[in-house]
């Protein structure tokens, strides 16, 4: 019986040679790899022709395989794998097939040795993706340190540089690669960027439906289709879900379409895609301790809901204009409008003269839109609080264009690539308060009052910015063979960023700034032997504060992050300084493929922006720069692939720490009297655990029947807010998942998994918060004693499906 395997698909495992076409009824354990470019090898003598003839050297060409991984984010090719100057962290359509889940970032986690999500808003469809210590958040608010691109558009919202991971139709992806150490990749790219390839008819062809349901009220669907005839292509991808969440107030909808029209010819290519979505979460965020104890849904203040929605369309094209010269475009133009609304506690309080609110103290008016002192509509003994609302939307613009040479240089192969990018953008942000009661629920509800500008100095009151980011850049990037064994790559790329604010209420907000910066990049691989490649590189990447940064980054006038902007001080751009070295080969054992990789890489900013929490109002805060910071750290992956047994294993430590003395503001129980806590030289930065540890198998029983698992180990961390490292942290977990599906004919496919087998109770990401703020209803009402604050982590759960490919 001939047995097929579902497969586990990474870089170090070794390439194969495989077409790049995928078919809907393409057996599932087929493996995907990069993606192969046939190529002519350089040219060879022929055998010496006979005596007594007039001897020639005829010249044949003999084919050969290339194995591409990208450089830029427009190319739809790239470089040959043996030339990257950096760890190569590559995940295709099947290794996300395997993760059964309408999340990408769930296949990044477990695919890339350090990656790490992180459920930080409380809904797993805004997780926080984490690589090496730098995050791509959907948190407006987190200070941003990663590039994610979607088919050459960089997708990082404009408002905040939060990734949407929920607006990403995840049947429709064909690849994710995480590029590092490459400032190609433009602003942002400070750990590296992530690389988000879409399919297309070309590479795609047949249908899938594909449906699945099972614990906390999940039901999803999706389907996908393409087609090619002749020199078109057609592919559209639509995906929806319904989820009840394990945490009360966490309803999850989503639903989204993706779709691309081709056209192909020898020498050209355009591609005309778009794609729409409109998602609504409850996001719960975290919870005390405390409540933890008594209920694992338990919520702290909402409601806490977003709603997502965005339309794209991009235009890309690549044209062979000579044997030696390709040249690519793109342009784009993507819509993106959200909305959310967060129960808080409040600064609003009675004033000693009981009759009347205050704000802060009970002496500083609470003030209503008209200006006037808001009377006190609340019974005596009420829990105050607030309802925050926010919009954004936001209008983008844009293009790039590139041009790639692969003429000899001095007889010696080269790849030469010039490109430059530019886009605009234009948002609108508001927001209000409303002012409430807090019941026993920890549910705010609205009265119906609006606050004014408040506070002293002014600490709340509504917003209306507009803002405009114009990002420029222009780089390139040459590979220089200087022998067939070793090549060298050095270029750069010039950065150029000017963000306008312009308030649309009063003048507090109103600024201009602008940030420049050449960001170069050198390095060498080394092909040792035929199965082992040594790499090492240095780049600088460099990332200009957002504009919700920049109109939040006063230390006398904080303001809830992400929704009260208050004064437009400046703040100055982030730059960091990566160099990363390693070795990765493969080795064909008697049992299979082996492969491998280890790779140590230290990345230093300078002018580093955190988030800080103000001393003196509970959920307000600023950004600030606070000097250098470092991540350093070591990976280690192997695999190993055999007909019927797939293995994989890695591990990543990284070692992330304050480099600068600093005294910010915390909400730790450590902090003085002044509200502070003091940064000391080699503190650890908070929520980066230093140990990863990622393993797992599939195993074909039968040519139908295929089981596998995988485990998760995560280290131990600081709490959010305690820089200087003085309270305990939060627990390590180890986390078990297991897999299995049925093939029960070429077309229809039955699946299972059960994701935290164990049941274990962890959480993810802590932080502190205010204990007198709001009372503990769970305990009577008396005040909290803990002041940690957690975001659990889903626990055992139960999902199975069907898919039908045609």
């Amino acid at each position: 019986m001939r047995v097929r395997v579902l497969v586990v698909a990474s870089l170090s495992t070794g390439l194969l040679p495989v077409s790049e076409t995928v078919f809907a009824q393409s057996p599932p354990g087929e493996p995907q790899v990069l993606p192969p470019v046939v190529v002519s090898a350089p040219a060879v003598a022929s055998k010496r022709a006979p005596r007594r003839q007039t001897t020639q050297r005829v010249t044949t060409e003999r084919p050969r395989t290339v194995y591409v991984y990208p450089t830029t984010p427009t190319s739809r090719s790239g470089i040959d794998v043996d030339k990257v100057t950096a760890s190569i962290n590559y995940v295709d359509a099947r290794a996300i097939e395997r993760a059964n889940s309408l999340n990408v970032t769930d296949a990044l986690q477990q695919q890339v040795p350090g990656i790490l999500i992180n459920e930080v808003a409380g809904n797993p469809f805004q997780p926080d993706l984490q690589f090496r210590g730098f995050v791509a958040s959907p948190v407006a608010g987190t200070p941003q340190g990663l590039a994610v691109y979607q088919n050459g558009v960089r997708i990082n919202e404009a408002f905040g540089d939060t990734v949407n991971w929920d607006l990403i139709p995840t049947a429709a992806i064909r690849s994710v690669s995480v590029v590092t150490n490459n400032p190609a990749f433009g602003l942002n790219a400070l750990g590296g960027a992530v690389n988000i390839q879409m399919k297309d008819g070309f590479n795609y062809q047949g249908a899938e439906l594909s449906t699945m349901g099972g614990s906390f009220g999940r039901i999803q669907g999706s389907a996908q289709w393409g087609k090619q005839v002749e020199g078109f292509a057609v592919y559209g991808a639509l995906e929806g879900l319904h989820e009840k969440g394990f945490r009360n107030f966490a309803t999850s909808d989503v639903r989204r379409f993706y779709g691309d029209v081709g056209y192909r010819s020898d020498s050209s290519e355009l591609h005309l895609n778009m794609g729409v979505a409109n998602n609504k979460f409850g996001a719960s965020a975290t919870v005390p301790v405390e409540l933890l104890q008594q209920n694992y849904g338990a919520t702290y203040t909402t409601p806490q809901t977003a709603n997502n929605r965005v339309g794209y369309l991009n235009f890309t094209g690549k044209v062979e204009a000579t044997p030696t010269w390709t040249v690519e475009a793109a342009a784009h133009l993507r819509f993106f409008r959200n909305k959310t609304q967060d129960g808080n506690p409040t600064g609003t309080q009675p004033c000693e003269d009981p009759t009347l609110l205050c704000f802060g103290d009970d002496d500083t008016p609470a003030n209503g839109l008209n200006g006037a002192q808001i009377a006190n509509p609340f019974a005596p003994g009420a829990v105050l609080g607030e309802n925050d609302r926010t919009s954004t939307r936001s209008t983008t613009v844009g293009g790039s264009l590139q041009a790639t040479n692969t003429d000899q240089l001095f007889g010696h192969d080269n790849r030469f690539v010039v490109g430059a990018s530019y886009s605009s953008s234009v948002s609108q942000f508001t927001a209000s308060a409303e002012l409430g009661t807090i019941g026993p629920d920890y549910v705010v509800t609205g009265s119906g009052i609006s606050l004014g500008q408040s506070g002293d100095p002014i600490a709340i009151g509504p917003v209306s910015l507009r803002t405009t980011n114009r990002y420029g850049g222009i780089y390139a990037l040459d590979t220089f063979d200087v022998t067939n064994a070793f090549s060298i790559t050095g270029g750069g790329r010039f950065n150029t960023a000017q963000i306008v604010l312009e308030d649309q209420i009063g003048t507090a907000l109103n600024g201009d700034h602008t940030f420049n910066r050449f960001n170069p990049i050198i390095g060498g691989t080394y092909k040792i032997t035929p199965e082992l490649t040594a790499y090492a590189g240095y780049s600088e990447a460099n990332r200009a504060p957002t504009p919700l940064e920049l109109g939040c980054a006063d230390p006398a006038n904080p303001c809830i992050v992400g929704a009260f902007l208050i004064s437009d001080p400046p703040l100055k751009q982030v730059v960091s300084h990566t160099i990363e070295a390693g070795l990765r080969g493969t080795k064909e054992l008697n049992a299979g493929t082996l492969g491998w990789k280890l790779g140590a890489f230290r990345a230093t900013n300078n002018d580093d922006i955190l988030a800080i929490p103000s001393p003196v109002l509970q959920g307000y805060g600023y950004f600030q720069n606070v000097g250098s910071t470092r991540r350093q750290g070591i990976e280690a992956e192997v695999t190993l692939r055999a007909p019927t047994l797939q293995l994989y294993a890695s591990y990543a430590f990284v070692d992330a720490r304050f480099l600068d003395a600093l005294a910010i503001g915390s909400n730790s129980p450590f902090k003085d009297d002044d509200g502070n806590v003091q940064i000391l030289p080699g503190n650890q930065i908070p929520a980066i655990p230093r140990h990863r540890v990622k393993a797992g198998f599939d195993y074909a029983v039968t040519d139908a029947f295929k089981v596998g698992a995988d485990a998760l180990f995560v280290s131990s961390q600081y709490f959010v807010g305690d820089d200087s490292n003085q309270a305990p942290k939060l627990e390590a977990y180890t986390v078990f998942n297991a897999h299995a599906s049925y093939q029960i004919d070429k077309s229809v496919q039955v699946f299972a998994r059960v994701d935290n087998i164990l049941d274990r109770r962890y959480s993810t990401y802590g932080t502190f918060f205010e204990t007198d703020s709001v009372p503990n209803f769970a305990n009577g009402g008396a005040q909290f004693t803990d002041a940690r604050s957690v975001s659990p982590a889903r626990p055992r759960a139960f999902y199975a499906g069907v898919k039908v490919r045609f």
